[in-house]
């Protein structure tokens, strides 16, 4: 007698072959005695053992131990497909990697008679486990092609004997429509048999349907009653499902900290999802102290197993230098392998890079190309970016109607850019016939929302009277919040009513301040105002040296008032004394259409 005569004793006692009486303990105790000839195939089916808990009790760890070990020592077909099974899906407490599951599964390719053993005792000996493995063959392409409908057949063969991995996959594939036709009620009556016989993924399944309303009402609560009973038995979906719904406050009160203590249970299990959330949490000090270094560390173990946000963040990490060294072209690289994955916050980075440069040549046809993939799928960013460059004639032949178009989209999402953007389309008429109304309307919802280009336009409207009634105290308002954010021209302006006390209480040293701030900032009309302060002592002592820096500056910018006011005020230097100067009348003082116009946002 050898292992061979043991190994098959094991599966006479495992299936019932011969009239024998099926005994899945006495089929254990053969295949331990095999695997004492070394037979490797015996080390292989007692992990199946293991992992269905036929003859032992259920051990998943001891599972993927025994496959490893057959796997590794003569590639073992049963436990390297069974191995890519866990390696993608993981179960309690086996860590999940999907480029390790990769690897498995193109083992078994190489091997035609990989799963004959599963095969036949699925067609044969009509075992459940058996029927649901040979089920998920057909579903990942493991040693056959991908067939749904095949593998929709054989988890119902395995769920009908009331197998509880069967009955869990098939409501999975009642409520995906998988090959078969989708049916929300069936899916969830499924996950519940299951779920009663304490396999953890229906558990999970369960929980995700209350929070979806998915074949049953609405119910935030029981959601995380379900994700919480799979989470404590070690699911890793399960795990990071539960740290969601205490980032987000759903169904529980928000606690960051536990959170990240199930995100982190789930990550070090290596679900990817759940790695990049951690990522996320470190990155933004949500939950624990902020720390990029391992936010780029969990971007990179997600972006490993393909996980498409996490390339796309890592990408962002090494294009800005934050946790990792700055690396523009590896940026690009990360943002590649994203957008082949469909991400469209990849496509709108990619367009971004080829527009600026950043880890590849200029190439705006390119940039067009990527911010057309990435608006088509709705995301507001890059149909604003897109809205640009057909405003501006990049990469595309100049269309203020294509850019309106593109803007109002990304507006009507709520993006505050396009909001601005869309604003001042109405006001100047481009690409729309001028409706400054419908501007002081886009503005509103812009500045609202906290962007100072929005407010500050805003505030020029209500100053002057352009689509709402003349209001110099809503101006400064507006002004107000803009300057608080440190905008330049918002600064300015500003600064103009507290000189003259429009809508605001007359403050020369006030208005001095703003105007230094703007003028620090390169902004051309504050410059102007500044020397004006400097050369009448408005706000500040009268410093002439001061007052010619400024006007030279801004003259050197282009603007025609400061060029003049320079050079009279060179030619009077040269005349009489500083201290003598003749005071400038309030003439003098008027600035050209270049500096106080409504100048265009930037973006």
């Amino acid at each position: 007698m050898d292992g061979q005569y043991y190994f098959e004793k094991g599966n006479t006692h495992l299936f019932g072959r011969n009239g024998t009486k099926i005994d899945p303990m006495i089929a254990v105790y053969y295949f331990k005695k095999a695997m004492t000839f070394n037979h490797i195939k015996s080390e292989g089916v007692l992990g199946f053992c293991y992992e269905f808990g036929l003859g032992v009790e259920k051990d998943f760890v001891a599972a993927e131990k025994y496959y490893l070990s057959a796997a590794l020592k003569s590639n073992d077909g049963l436990s390297m497909a069974r191995l890519a099974f866990l390696r993608k899906y993981g179960r309690p407490f086996v860590k999940i990697d999907r480029v390790e599951a990769e690897e498995w599964s193109e083992k078994v390719k190489l091997n035609k008679k990989s799963i004959d053993w599963i095969i036949q005792a699925a067609t044969v000996d009509n075992d459940s486990s058996c029927q649901y493995a040979l089920g998920v063959c057909y579903h990942d392409g493991v040693g056959m092609e991908k067939d749904e409908m095949e593998a929709y057949r054989w988890y119902k063969s395995s769920a009908d004997q009331g197998n509880p991995r069967g009955q869990g996959i098939l409501g999975y594939c009642y409520g995906e429509g998988f090959g078969v036709e989708k049916d929300e009620l069936e899916a969830m009556r499924w996950y519940r048999l299951a779920a009663a016989q304490g396999e953890t993924v229906a558990i999970y399944n369960v929980g995700y349907c209350f929070e979806d309303g998915i074949g049953v009402e609405k119910n935030l609560i029981e959601a995380v009653k379900w994700y919480t009973i799979s989470a404590e038995q070690g699911n890793a979906f399960a795990q990071n499902s539960l740290g969601y719904c205490f980032e987000d406050g759903i169904g529980v009160d928000q606690d960051f900290k536990l959170a990240t203590f199930w995100y982190k249970k789930s990550a070090h299990q290596g679900y990817p999802w759940a790695e990049c959330n951690l990522g996320y949490c470190y990155q933004n000090g949500i939950g624990v102290e902020k720390d990029d270094q391992l936010g780029a560390y969990w971007y990179k173990k997600a972006a490993l197993q393909g996980h498409a946000r996490a390339q796309h963040n890592l990408g962002f990490c090494c294009q800005n230098g934050i946790g990792v060294e700055k690396d523009e072209k590896e940026a690009v690289k990360w943002y590649r392998r994203s957008a082949e994955r469909g991400n469209i916050f990849a496509y709108h980075s990619l367009g971004y890079c080829y527009q600026n440069g950043i880890g590849v040549d200029v190439n705006e046809q390119e940039a067009v190309f990527w911010y057309y993939l990435s608006a088509e799928e709705n995301h507001a960013p890059a149909q604003l970016s897109l809205g640009y460059c057909y405003r501006n004639g990049i990469g595309v032949p100049k269309n203020e109607r294509e850019a309106v178009k593109w803007f109002r989209q990304s507006a009507e999402q709520g993006n505050a850019l396009a909001q601005n953007s869309l604003g001042f389309c109405y006001e100047e008429g481009l690409g729309v016939v001028k409706d400054c109304p419908k501007a002081v309307y886009w503005y509103h919802k812009s500045a609202r929302q906290n962007n100072p280009w929005a407010q500050c336009n805003l505030g020029f409207c209500y100053a002057n009277g352009i689509g709402v009634e003349q209001n110099n105290t809503k101006a400064c308002h507006w002004y107000k919040q803009a300057a608080a954010q440190n905008h330049a021209r918002a600064l300015d302006k500003l600064a103009l009513h507290m000189q003259n006390g429009l809508g605001i209480e007359k403050n020369l040293d006030m208005a001095f301040q703003l105007f230094l701030r703007a003028a620090e900032q390169d902004h051309v009309a504050a410059q102007y105002h500044l020397a004006n302060c400097y050369e009448k002592g408005w706000g500040s002592t009268v410093d002439l040296r001061q007052a010619t820096i400024w006007f030279e500056r801004a003259a050197m910018a282009g603007c025609r008032s400061s060029h003049e006011r320079l050079r009279r005020l060179l030619v009077r230097a040269c005349l009489v004394s500083p201290g003598s100067l003749p005071a400038m009348s309030d003439d003098d003082l008027m600035c050209s259409g270049f500096i106080c116009g409504h100048s265009a946002p930037a973006a």
